[in-house]
């Protein structure tokens, strides 16, 4: 096990609680049944420690459940917007600022105001519900990402980056005049919380502005990228978080923010523009989809909570502890020989599904069975990303099965102790020693249209588990 000072003290303390339960292994065979053999369609009381996601589910400050006491919940010009419009602009630096409930809200309004049937959307790997955005009104997306992504062993330290080679190509294939924008990540999600460089994303920027294509940013964990930039790369060790932040936003012509994940809060959103022309469009798509244009589906609370998130999410003492918990137990995972994505991401530890069930097809959704087999162990909820996640080709039908297929383990930001990693860490390495029992994978008994990992229910491929007899001991 690592050593005491491998895992840094908190900085914060703990000064509410809530209660968590621990459950038999009965009991929990039973709920995931109930749930069709999905840990999202769980009850959460009936979740030991929920790895699902981070996104929304982080504990918030005391300045932060101060800041809520001071919403105004005015409909129009609430003075709760210009707190939060002026904390966007002095972070990341975006002008226009307009509010969304979450981030696949401006997700949904960039894609509408942007792209048009027989489009092309480029970037750094997908998001499933960016894809599904994008989808839905035209768009074919291509990954441009370095071939690194795709290796969960490589230890490349900025596996978001985009192959310029595969850019250019992409453009000369399909021309500029069909590419309404390049939608990159930073960090790259599905990736397993990997980093794009300053220099890569600026040399992405030089080759989209020289082909009159746009960028947006995905900016939900940009802090925790700034926090790989700091580490990683040349030439900004001695720089800011906050610095690295803008440097980040700097050459990009717009974001699109969650702010249930870097910005420590558990609804909101915001789309950051440089263009007044396109800010004037997609406020007018707000007031139809989201609410007004200076509250955008968020309670004046929401916006001064997530206002004073983000002064939090680029505090150094902070950003450091958040990451060093996710490297804690991706440590110990990989020292029990736990196959991982390496090097470890900001949010989340990734386990490689196709190293730890190489019996189980991926037509039988390795990730998945594994996710189940987790959740069983000891009550641990994580989320499958590989080919549930992935979903259909809309012209083929076809299931879709990206190279990287692996259960996240995202850790949500402030919430869990040390004891609460070692537990997942035991029951992860506990599972994957017995992995051999596992010997039956998942098929649908129902398939949802979109964003399939969701709500989609399945059964055992064989019989009624996905354990030999006698289970796992």
């Amino acid at each position: 096990m690592p050593d005491m000072t491998e895992y840094p003290p908190e900085p914060w303390r703990i000064k509410m609680v809530e209660p968590i339960r621990a459950t038999t292994r009965e009991y929990r065979e039973r709920a995931l049944r109930d749930a069709g053999w999905n840990p999202c369609l769980l009850r959460s009381e009936d979740v030991r420690v929920d790895l699902f996601t981070d996104s929304g589910t982080n504990a918030m400050s005391d300045r932060q459940w101060s800041a809520l006491l001071r919403g105004d919940e005015a409909y129009a010009g609430a003075r709760s917007f210009y707190v939060f419009e002026q904390a966007v602009r002095s972070y990341y630096g975006y002008e226009h600022v307009i509010p969304v409930h979450q981030g696949r809200g401006g997700e949904n309004i960039l894609s509408r105001c942007l792209i048009r049937p027989g489009t092309h959307i480029a970037g750094n790997m997908y998001f499933p519900s960016t894809l599904a955005h994008q989808e839905l009104n035209g768009a074919t997306f291509h990954d441009v990402i370095v071939d690194e992504a795709q290796d969960p062993a490589s230890e490349h330290p900025f596996k978001g980056n985009v192959d310029l080679g595969k850019l250019r190509a992409v453009i000369a294939e399909v021309g500029p005049a069909a590419m309404p924008y390049l939608s990159i990540a930073a960090t790259v999600n599905m990736a397993g919380g990997q980093p794009i460089s300053v220099a890569n994303l600026t040399e992405v920027c030089e080759l989209a502005h020289a082909n009159g294509i746009p960028v947006f940013l995905d900016t939900a964990r940009a802090v925790e990228n700034a926090w790989f930039v700091q580490r990683r790369e040349p030439g900004w060790a001695d720089r800011s978080i906050a610095e690295i932040l803008r440097a980040l936003c700097a050459p990009t012509d717009g974001a699109v923010m969650s702010a249930k994940k870097d910005s420590l809060a558990n609804i909101g959103g915001w789309i950051g523009l440089r263009d007044s022309g396109l800010a004037e469009r997609a406020r007018d798509l707000v007031l139809l989809f989201e609410g007004l244009h200076t509250y955008g589906g968020m309670a004046g609370r929401d916006m001064e909570a997530i206002a004073q998130g983000i002064a939090e999410s680029v505090d150094e003492d902070h950003i450091g502890a958040r990451v060093a918990q996710v490297e804690y137990l991706g440590r110990r995972l990989h020292a029990a020989g736990v196959p991982i994505i390496r090097p470890l991401g900001g949010h989340c530890v990734c386990v490689d599904a196709t190293a730890t069930l190489p019996h189980i097809p991926r037509t039988e959704f390795t990730a998945q069975t594994l996710a189940a087999a987790v959740y069983l162990d000891a009550g641990i909820r994580g989320v499958e990303r590989g080919g549930v996640s992935a979903g259909r080709d809309p012209e083929t039908g076809e299931n879709r099965f990206p190279p990287l297929e692996f259960l996240r383990l995202a850790i949500p930001r402030r919430v869990y102790t040390r004891a609460h990693i070692d537990l997942v860490a035991d029951s992860v390495i506990r599972v994957h020693r017995q992995r051999d029992r596992i010997v039956n994978g998942l098929a649908f008994s129902y398939e949802p249209d979109h964003l399939r990992f969701f709500q989609a229910r399945f059964k055992p491929t064989q019989g009624t588990s996905i354990f030999a007899e006698g289970g796992v001991e």
